[in-house]
């Protein structure tokens, strides 16, 4: 059973920064790809950026030029640099880790932290 744990959700300024980390309980390099969905109330979840396990980088174009994925292998932790927070930035944080093979895949998620921006 893998467990993904995230931390560093809190409450923030429009303006400002928070880093969020997600720490998987086996290795990072077992999964295709490992990301970051978020949901605000009334909304759908949604992708805001997944890492490859090439080391390929996608973006939501709402996040472009604001929010860095990274890792790290040796840690476990995948972690998101959040910068030039917008209220609408404000939602419950998910980690994601999918892994797929010729006839299946499938995702795990951790629990959410939450994000909030202050106009």
């Amino acid at each position: 059973q893998v467990q993904l744990v995230e931390s560093g959700g809190g409450l923030v300024q429009a303006g400002g920064s928070l880093r969020l980390s997600c720490a998987a309980s086996r290795s990072i390099t077992s999964f295709n790809a490992m990301g970051w969905y978020r949901q605000a109330p009334g909304k759908q979840r949604e992708l805001v950026t997944f890492i490859a396990y090439s080391g390929t980088t996608r973006y939501a174009d709402s996040v472009k030029g604001r929010f860095t994925i990274s890792r790290d292998n040796a840690k476990n932790t995948v972690d998101l640099q959040m910068n030039s927070l917008k209220p609408e930035d404000t939602a419950v944080y998910y980690c994601n880790a999918k892994t797929t093979t010729i006839t299946t895949s499938r995702d795990y998620w951790g629990q959410g932290t939450q994000v909030t921006v202050s106009s």
